[in-house]
């Protein structure tokens, strides 16, 4: 596996570079900033306004922020969550143990829960199922559709086939209707490819250090 260092971002919050592929897994700028902005804010809370019980796509677990902030919302608003996410290099038990996610947002117990298992349905509470899978994007099945997807893969520069035309047609068909897709991402070819797929673009501020990002919608009808 790739040389992995871990890095405190300008919020406080932890990530970690990989120093193979050059890239960070969370903005420079802020992590837990970057993670809520995008995910949470762009995404989640875009979808509760019309359900409570919501299944969602993660494209790259990583070091699982983007899981802990959903649970984190899910308890305070009383959402039922089923939360499928892919990783096909999950994390070590000391990398996850240096992480400072925990000390500074709560649910330690949650956490550690998420990171219990790198393969399986984990129910991290009640009301909240992770089903981890350890598998690529690319060889990825999907066997069920969902109302959010969370594509937080490497950038395009980087794992460029991670953001074609193909990938997004698989994930708007993954997608019922009404159902979106949010990414830090707002490459122009990126969001051509999400066009051909079907897709309807939305061009949104971007978190602290970056301009822009994007959510794409599967529209009803």
């Amino acid at each position: 596996m790739s040389a992995l260092k871990l890095i405190t971002t300008e919020d406080g919050s932890h990530s970690i570079y990989n120093e193979e592929l050059n890239e960070h897994y969370h903005s420079t700028h802020g992590a837990v900033q970057e993670s809520r902005h995008v995910f949470i804010e762009a995404g989640l809370n875009e979808v509760c306004k019309t359900k409570n019980e919501i299944k969602i796509l993660e494209v790259g677990f990583g070091t699982g922020l983007n899981c802990l902030l959903t649970c984190a919302e899910a308890i305070r608003m009383d959402l039922a969550i089923h939360y499928t996410s892919l990783e096909p290099f999950p994390l070590t038990a000391e990398m996850i143990a240096s992480l400072n996610y925990a000390e500074s947002l709560g649910h330690t117990e949650l956490f550690l829960m998420m990171h219990s298992n790198a393969q399986g349905r984990i129910a991290v509470s009640n009301k909240f199922i992770l089903y981890r899978q350890k598998e690529s994007l690319l060889s990825f099945v999907p066997m069920e559709k969902y109302e959010l997807i969370y594509f937080d893969a490497f950038a395009p520069g980087v794992q460029p086939e991670l953001w074609s035309e193909e990938v997004f047609q698989k994930m708007f068909d993954c997608l019922l209707p009404g159902g979106i897709l949010v990414t830090y991402c707002a490459q122009g070819q990126v969001k051509r490819n999400m066009k051909k797929a079907g897709f309807s673009i939305e061009r949104l501020p971007g978190p602290p250090g970056k301009r822009e990002m994007t959510r794409a919608s599967k529209l009803v009808g």
